[in-house]
């Protein structure tokens, strides 16, 4: 059985919220990210208090009201399905505070966690503030939506990026890594990856390994699951016929991507 791969589950919270996925370190390897999913119906209430944490609440599919203290956003949220590949709408959480999601129609919500202690700005990341990037060519293209990308100073340890990666396509390929605290060389950040699949039936593959393979583990991924990548390198491949989208988020001791390729592989990048 894999220790990186953690499968989709339904736990009542409360009445109309079900927790769906939930990495935190109780469960994981990982020291500076958690994550949880929550699926909620039409009129349902999620709260939560953070302590020593940062969140970002991306709204997957569905429309919410969330509000943080004194502040309320209405009406967040912008698609019914993560496959409309359309950004969606965030809200960025500081430490210290108590954030309120109230479902006005059916939605699905990620919360993505980083250790923090700075109390910085609530701010709505609205779906137009998300850039839009297309990345590679050949059979390794994906679209990707920066929600929280390294260049925007909104907080304090938290990274979160959508990708959408066709079918027949690799995706965070070639392989790389970012596990040294080595800047400007590469930075040290931990990730997950949240996965859901079109058609909902289908699977992909993904491989967490080191160098020195003391880590290497190759997991079928189905839908609404998610992997934990503490280290290492992480490549993801889509069979034919199937969609992928991720949600990523990362932390570490500073907050800046920078990766290191697998040299074995690298040399694709070099083809006309």
């Amino acid at each position: 059985m894999s220790q990186l791969l953690y499968k989709r589950k339904e736990l009542k919270l409360s009445e109309g919220v079900t927790l769906v996925q939930d990495l935190n370190k109780s469960n994981t390897d990982l020291q500076y990210v958690q994550f949880k999913v929550i699926e909620m119906a039409p009129g349902a209430v999620y709260e939560e208090t953070l302590e020593d944490s940062e969140l970002c609440a991306v709204v997957l599919t569905g429309k919410v009201d969330v509000t943080v203290g004194q502040e309320a956003f209405k009406g967040l949220g912008t698609r019914e399905s993560v496959f409309e590949k359309i950004p969606t709408d965030s809200v960025y959480v500081p430490s210290r505070k108590t954030v309120q999601v109230s479902a006005n129609t059916d939605a699905k919500i990620a919360l993505c966690y980083s250790n923090s202690t700075k109390v910085l700005e609530t701010k709505v990341i609205y779906a137009d503030d998300n850039s839009v990037e297309h990345r590679g060519k050949y059979s390794n293209q994906r679209q990707v939506h920066n929600i929280l990308p390294d260049f925007v100073e909104t907080a304090e340890n938290l990274l979160v990026v959508e990708v959408y990666t066709n079918q027949g396509n690799f995706s965070s390929y070639p392989p790389h890594k970012h596990d040294q605290d080595d800047l400007p060389n590469e930075s040290l950040l931990e990730e997950t990856y949240y996965h859901e699949i079109d058609p909902g039936q289908g699977f992909v593959f993904q491989r967490v390994y080191t160098d020195d393979r003391t880590l290497d583990e190759t997991m079928a991924v189905e839908n609404q699951d998610c992997v934990s990548v503490p280290k290492g390198y992480h490549p993801v491949g889509v069979p034919d016929g199937y969609d992928l989208y991720y949600l990523n988020v990362m932390a570490g001791p500073t907050r800046k991507w920078v990766f290191h390729n697998d040299k074995d592989h690298e040399w694709i990048l070099e083809r006309d």
